[in-house]
Order: C-alpha cells, then structure tokens, then sequence
C-alpha cells in the first residue's frame, strides 16, 4: 500500500478558554492543542507550528496602559506645550485611544496627516480626488480649511468614520487645542513645533532621522511608554506600536519578553508527546487587501517572538518551473519521479536559480503569521491559537 501523502499544508484554529490576567497561558495553550488533537482524531508531528495571538500574551501579561500614564510620558519628554503628532494610522482600534492620551499630555496638538492615505492604505482621499483637485501630494501642504473646500467631508470605506474629524474631536475632548494639517513631508511640522511624536510604524526610523538633523525634539511611538510610568504596562523594544484598544480609558500593549513562553510551550508539547514542534507569537498578517488597498500591518513585526526553527525564508524550487523547462518531455510517472528527485537534491541556498524563481523570499515568520492572522480572524471564532501542520513538508513528503 502506499504511503504517499494526500494532503498538503493543514491549518486549524484551536478553541481555547477565555484567557484573562495571570493565567498560565503556556499551560493552556498545550492543553487546548492536545485536546483539539484528541477530538478531532489527528496527532502532532515533528515540525508543526503552534502560533498564539499576541492579543491574549499581552492580557495574560497585564500589560495595559491608561491615558493617564500616556499623557504623564508624554509631558515628561516633550514637554506639555504643543505637540507635533503626524502620520498616524487612521484607526480606531490602533490610535484613536492613544491620541486621547497624547492629547491629554500637551496644551496643544498639531496633527499632521498623510494624504491621500495613510502608511497602511487606510484612505482620506482617492487619487482621483487628488487628480481633479490639481494637488500635488509629495509638495502640496493643506490646511483644514483648505481640506474642506476642495474635498468635504470623506468617510472611511469600511468604518464609515471621518477621520479627520473624529481625530480633532478627540483632541479637543481631552482638553487640548487642535490644529490639523495635511503634508508628506515630515520637516513640515517644524513650521508649527519643535517638539513632535511620529507615529508612523514601518518607516519611523528614517523619520526620526530626518527630523533630528533639523534638530527637533522627537519620539516615536516606539518610544512612548517604553518604560512603566507609575506602574503601568510598557514595552521596551515598541512602546505604543502594536496597542490596541481596551477600553475608552485604556489600551493593551504589544505583549513583552515573550522568548521563554515560546521556548517553554515548545518544551512542554515534546516532554508530553515527544514531538519537537515550533511555536510563534503572531500579530497582524503582512498583506494587502486589493479592494480597500489597506496593508494588514499595522503591527511593527508579524511575530515578536519564536522557536529557532522559524528562522530564515522558505528554500523551495517551482514544479510548474520544473514541468514546463527542464522535465517538459516527460509526463507521468516520469516526470514525478525527474521532480522528486530535483527536490531531494535540491541546494541548501537556491538564491539565483531559476527554479526557484516566483517563489516567496520572505520569512517564514511573516509567511506563517499571515496564515494564521487569516485562521484566526480578529472577530469572534474564539480561535486565538493556530496549529499548522504540514509546512514543511515538500512533493517527496511521505506519511
């Protein structure tokens, strides 16, 4: 009989309990995956991935922050006068509850925003707009008046929300005066402050840069409440990257010191079952959506932290590559037997090789947390750990 097997890459969203503050979250999630494997009649194999949502590490880690410990930092190191803030993300989730705490640290705040979109592709305005307008957006600096009488009010494809209002709404119910503009260019807001927050996520390293040489006084968000303030929640490595929204008063931060849950999760599954599985904290997916143009990540990583063996980027060759060029006379067997070989012979490194060529060289952190952000959904399947099995596994993968 034989022992080819019929099925590829497995992913399954694993039901787990409601996690909460304290709880011994890597004791759980072992317990959730072996009774899933119980239920559902499949076992664990050497290689599968278990990946945890960040959202319930961060909660069993307590680490939350209010505004409060958002505004004190923000005093302490801008200095309470008025604030630069520019290009933030527009989302209520992300940054609507850390505004209001940025606010509440300053006299006054001058929100900068990016247009048409934001660094996510979440849109103010559409290209078209722009277009008809006679804007130039790499030069053309608007003010909100200005804004207005070109563009009007323009809500949000999805949420339905006028970000630009809603910002400077919260802005000013937190007690500070608002002043909003519109430009792509971060020396901009030096026209109105020295002293600016940059919360843009992806490329916040070149901001602060750029803003430095001209000799601001700037933080990014990675560098509020990257420290505890009166006892609060933090992150060392991304300070406000990576909240969400808890409540009207609080957010919950990008979870912390993260590598021994990983590491022990790992240890626990092989002294029970004996098999040496990887295990990863996941975010957001990295990818975009084709109609709302939006980029998933809004995250500063997809994966905080993970098991050695999710290092690197896949080393894969192409079989349609392999079919039509090298092995187009053969068929059938033939051919399957020409394409396991090649697989199994295959390099260790098959960078500049043809036949890898429309391969994904990304890493397989970004690959694996982007199937799970898709497993798991940010809704209500109450699936926050992923089980993958089969990822590993290639064309010469018997059972």
């Amino acid at each position: 009989m034989s022992t080819e097997r019929k099925v590829g890459t497995v992913s399954r969203g694993i039901r787990c309990p409601i996690f909460r503050e304290g709880d011994d979250l890597g004791s759980q999630v072992v317990t959730s995956v072996l009774e899933a494997a119980e239920a559902e009649g499949f076992e664990l194999r050497d290689r599968d991935v278990i990946c945890i949502t960040e959202s319930v590490v961060a909660r069993c880690q307590g680490n939350y922050a209010s505004v409060d410990a958002i505004a004190e930092d923000v005093r302490t190191k801008l200095g309470g006068e008025t604030v630069g803030v520019i290009w933030p993300i527009l989302s209520r989730n992300r940054f609507a509850i850390c505004l209001r705490g940025i606010a509440k640290g300053a006299r006054k705040i001058v929100l900068m925003l990016s247009y048409p979109s934001d660094e996510v592709g979440n849109a103010l305005l559409t290209f078209d707009q722009i277009d008809n307008a006679g804007i130039n957006p790499y030069s053309d600096v608007l003010t909100l008046e200005k804004y207005r009488e070109l563009f009007g009010e323009n809500k949000h494809q999805f949420t339905g929300v006028d970000y630009v209002k809603y910002y400077g709404d919260i802005i000013r119910e937190a007690g500070a005066e608002a002043e909003i503009i519109f430009a792509n260019h971060a020396e901009e807001i030096l026209n109105y402050t020295n002293n600016v927050i940059t919360c843009d996520i992806h490329t916040r390293a070149r901001t602060k840069r750029i803003l430095r040489t001209k000799g601001a006084n700037v933080y990014g968000m990675d560098e509020i409440l990257n420290a505890p303030v009166n006892g609060s929640g933090y992150n060392e490595n991304y300070g406000l990257l990576g909240s969400n929204k808890a409540t009207e008063e609080t957010i919950k931060l990008f979870p912390r010191d993260c590598q021994g849950l990983v590491e022990g999760i790992q240890k626990e599954v092989e002294n029970k079952t004996g098999k040496h599985v990887e295990v990863m904290i996941y975010g957001d997916g990295a990818f975009k959506d084709p109609v709302g143009k939006i980029w998933e990540l809004a995250d500063p990583v997809v994966s905080p932290a993970y098991t050695s063996g999710l290092e690197g980027t896949p080393n894969e060759l192409k079989l349609k590559y392999l079919a039509d060029n090298d092995y187009s006379n053969l068929s059938g067997d033939e051919l399957k037997e020409a394409i396991s070989k090649a697989i199994m012979e295959k390099d260790s490194d098959l960078v500049g090789n043809m036949a890898s060529e429309g391969t994904t060289p990304r890493r397989l952190t970004d690959l694996i947390g982007s199937l799970c952000d898709l497993t798991s959904g940010s809704g209500d399947k109450g699936t926050p750990v992923v089980l993958i099995q089969g990822y590993f596994d290639n064309y010469t993968t018997s059972k």
